[in-house]
């Protein structure tokens, strides 16, 4: 899960180094490995008792 949209290039970037790290740390093959996304919307997603829309509001 991640807290807000990523791009397609990012998505590529992260399924080919995680591919990566299972592989090496796990001795996963990857042509098994499935990543799913789960971009979740900032105002969905809370830290505590914060949202993180409010954290980054705060941030700024």
């Amino acid at each position: 899960k991640v807290g807000g949209p990523l791009t397609r290039e990012q998505r590529k970037t992260i399924a080919k180094e995680f591919c990566g790290t299972l592989a090496r740390v796990a001795g996963k093959n990857i042509a098994t490995i499935y990543t799913v996304f789960d971009e979740v919307d900032r105002d969905y997603w809370a830290v505590g008792e914060d949202l993180l829309t409010d954290k980054d509001a705060k941030a700024k």
